[in-house]
């Protein structure tokens, strides 16, 4: 059975997601149990995606759909910093992962802080060749 699309493609926040995602190299963007992922090339693994949910209490399945979440892969190093912080959390089903989300219709948003995040993300979860292509790059590691 299907997943329903829980997103709409006329939100703003997306846009601005997805022109983030999609300034690195070979992107590819595609709807996974009904929410748009981003994944590092055809041979790359998903390193951003747009809705999650949020518990909000210790039983099973108890959680709130936040659908301007976005999820992504944190640096081992950078977990402890960014569990301290409140705008942050678990998604559903990430369980232990290093996987968290921030809602990005927060106030507190910072949109260079989450293309540092999204950055970051893709590196560690892009093919080294890609990694490459953004290292290359005006302005990049390289």
């Amino acid at each position: 059975m299907a997943h329903p699309i829980m997103f709409d493609e006329d939100d703003p926040v997306l846009a601005r997601l997805r022109a983030l995602c999609g300034a690195l190299p070979e992107t590819i963007e595609y709807v996974s149990h009904g929410r748009p992922v981003f994944k590092a090339g055809e041979k790359g693994r998903i390193f951003a995606g747009y809705g999650a949910g949020r518990r909000t209490g210790s039983g099973k399945g108890e959680h709130v759909r936040v659908d301007t979440a976005l999820t992504l892969r944190i640096e081992d190093a950078e977990l402890p910093a960014v569990d301290a912080d409140d705008r942050f959390f678990v998604p559903m089903y990430a369980g232990t992962s290093p996987w968290r989300a921030l809602d990005l219709a927060d106030p507190r948003t910072d949109w260079d802080e989450v293309a540092e995040l999204i950055d970051a993300s893709y590196r560690l979860l892009a093919p080294a060749r890609l990694v490459a292509v953004l290292d290359a790059r005006p302005g990049g590691d390289g």
